[in-house]
């Protein structure tokens, strides 16, 4: 078995033209083209006929985060302009949590321009409707990898993610190279989402339409949602020579008792994330089942699912049904509703999928750990199904076209 620790990300690249990036989405989202890939086979459809390709009792397990205007753009008092990149709160604060924050944040950001940025408060002004919203901006702290920022605001009733809304721009992924215009505001959001957070978007739900959501309900396909906050880790390349040098970025996910229930349900019907998010916390649920299950007493921050827990805990694994019935169990034993918890989880060859049965997603970036998870699913045939891709006119990347992967 490969050790994920060993691999060396050279061996997952590939010749991405820059000209089959799609800069724009189809007008059309269910248009879309489909690579199928079942039994070392693979297919064209469209995403339309998706309910062609999928058995009824299936559950397609979608992830309902909105992107959010993260990108903001001051003036300075000389004319010039800085530009803040709203990650995450600061802290262990979670994502819901500091979004609905009023009067004053503390946010993790990027800055452009960071050392021309000399006046103690950068203020935006944003009419809206008639009324002055004042956004103030103040540098807090340089981290090795990002700053701290405190937003104050006013009014100071409205919540930090209102004020976002207002005053920020759509943060289209940087490979695309060019401005958000106002389709990207409908088009770079799911049909169905609903928990803002987000900094990218869940690309492979794009496709989806309020249609075609119905079209596979009458087939008796059933849905189910959780939350994955998408950073700007998604992006980010792997610059070590080995994986095992290479730290993967922490995401909050949410899950409510009934989803866990569904999935627990409906298993071992076909159970398929869409998108790598939605698998990520897929499978991480069931880690966190497994740390519930021999240890019901353990805390929320030792629910959390680190980089490599799903290796070093192999020889712990149980059945499905073992450890979503813990999670279960610990949820209920706190009298909650949901759990809410920070994942690290790496997906790479050598990964052993615990309770996806196949994933749709889009094509990525060479070199990338989205590539080394479509490898986890399919093994060496990801560079056959990238080839097909290429040579058959896929679009690719976050406006692209996308695929059906059924594990080998």
């Amino acid at each position: 078995m490969t050790n994920p620790r060993d691999i060396q990300i050279k061996d997952y690249n590939y010749e991405l033209p820059q000209e089959r990036i799609a800069l724009f989405p189809l007008q059309e989202r269910d248009q879309s083209k489909l690579l199928i890939y079942k039994n070392g086979t693979i297919e064209t459809s469209v995403y339309k006929h998706l309910p062609e390709a999928l058995r009824p009792e299936t559950l397609l397990l979608f992830n309902n985060t909105r992107v959010v205007e993260a990108r903001l753009f001051f003036q300075k008092d000389t004319g010039g302009t800085i530009e803040i990149f709203c990650l995450e709160p600061a802290g262990q604060v979670e994502v819901s949590q500091g979004m609905s924050t009023s009067g004053k944040v503390l946010w993790n950001c990027l800055v452009g321009g960071a050392s021309k940025w000399k006046q103690p408060v950068l203020e935006k002004v944003i009419e809206v409707e008639g009324e002055a919203i004042r956004l103030y901006a103040c540098l807090v702290e340089r981290l090795s990898d990002s700053f701290v920022v405190e937003f104050s605001w006013y009014p100071s009733g409205l919540r930090f993610g209102e004020v976002l809304h207002k005053a920020g721009v759509i943060p289209l992924p940087p490979y695309l190279h060019r401005k958000a215009e106002e389709e990207d505001h409908d088009r770079y959001q799911t049909v169905y989402a609903s928990k803002e957070g987000s900094v990218a978007a869940p690309t492979a739900g794009l496709h989806f339409t309020h249609n075609l959501l119905e079209q596979l309900a009458a087939k008796g396909i059933q849905t189910s949602f959780v939350t994955l906050h998408v950073g700007a880790g998604t992006f980010l390349p792997v610059k070590s020579e080995t994986m095992g040098q290479h730290t993967m970025h922490r995401e909050w996910i949410q899950a409510t008792r009934e989803t866990i229930e569904q999935v627990l349900d409906l298993h071992p019907h076909d159970v398929i994330p869409v998108g790598t998010t939605s698998l990520r916390t897929l499978e991480s649920l069931y880690w966190m089942g497994v740390k519930a299950f021999h240890n019901p007493d353990c805390t929320l921050e030792q629910l959390e699912v680190h980089q490599w827990d799903a290796y070093t805990l192999a020889d712990k694994a149980v059945s499905v049904e073992q450890s979503l019935q813990a999670l279960l169990g610990w949820i209920n034993d706190r009298q909650l509703n949901e759990v809410v918890c920070q994942t690290q989880l790496m997906i790479a060859p050598g990964y052993q999928l615990r309770i996806a049965d196949a994933l749709i997603t889009n094509f990525h970036q060479p070199n990338s750990t989205l590539l080394l998870l479509v490898s986890a699913i399919i093994g060496e045939d990801w560079r056959k199904v990238y080839e097909y891709a290429l040579e058959h006119d896929f679009r690719f990347l976050s406006y692209g076209d996308g695929s059906l992967l059924w594990k080998k």
